[in-house]
């Protein structure tokens, strides 16, 4: 009599075939997951406005440059060797905060770079600081600083910076032991990093850092880029915000 029963499989042949999907699932898993953030990161990105772009870009006062990593400010005249590095907010364009710094440029000589982030996400930017310090050249003394989500990361560069300001902002990585310079630069009527959140990080900061809350700043008075949800209402103007951040600045970062 004949068996008519079908042979097992191999378990090779099993473990194979169980290996292929497996790594199939991985890879459309990944594929969406990079496919969201890519969506994620372009849906929604806040520009400059143009009125207070337009500005700036006509202050004989400035010189803007677009160098692909990022966007140089620097005076016209009598610029004075120092430097920030500044890190925009999640999905804000750079050109969002030309207007914002151009004061302390044309007003007390100091050269800024602009990061451009990659998929208008800091995080997602693994470029050292040297990548935009290296666009100033003259430039002896650098602060890096950022907005929101963009100080977030610039407290990871910090360490290779001669100062570090907060724009909005909070450290979630410990610098208290650092023996940096750190300004905090905050707003009343933040409605994103409000005083409390700000307040709470105060911890991973240097026992001696500087916080400054301006009187009326929402978390979008920190660029000119329009309103932003989940914010806090302004009572304070743009060219007010503009000018307290100019003084703090100028009166904060190092000299050569």
């Amino acid at each position: 009599m004949t068996d008519s029963t079908a042979p097992a499989a191999p378990a090779p042949r099993r473990r194979r075939r169980w290996l292929r999907w497996t790594l199939g699932g991985l890879g459309a898993l990944v594929v969406v997951l990079v496919g969201g953030i890519l969506i994620y990161s372009q849906v929604g990105v806040m520009g400059a406005e143009p009125g207070p772009l337009a500005s700036a870009e006509a202050d004989p006062g400035l010189t803007i440059t677009d160098d692909g990593a990022g966007i140089v400010i620097s005076p016209t005249a009598g610029a004075t060797g120092q430097g920030l590095v500044f890190i925009p907010g999640a999905k804000v364009q750079a050109e969002g905060y030309i207007a914002t710094l151009a004061d302390v440029v044309v007003d007390d000589g100091v050269t800024v770079v602009i990061t451009k982030p990659w998929l208008n996400l800091a995080f997602f930017d693994p470029r050292p600081l040297s990548t935009f310090t290296d666009l100033a050249p003259d430039v002896s003394t650098w602060a890096v600083g950022g907005h929101s989500l963009g100080g977030v990361r610039a407290c990871q560069l910090a360490t290779d910076a001669d100062a570090l300001v907060l724009f909005a902002s909070y450290c979630a990585n410990d610098l208290s032991a650092s023996g940096l310079p750190v300004l905090s630069l905050s707003g009343s009527e933040d409605g994103l990093s409000t005083p409390q959140k700000i307040a709470d990080a105060k911890g991973e900061l240097p026992a001696d850092a500087a916080f400054v809350e301006i009187p009326g700043a929402s978390h979008a008075s920190f660029g000119a880029y329009g309103p932003q949800p989940g914010d806090g209402t302004p009572t304070a103007g743009p060219a007010e915000v503009d000018r307290v951040i100019a003084e703090q600045l100028a009166g904060f970062l190092p000299r050569p």
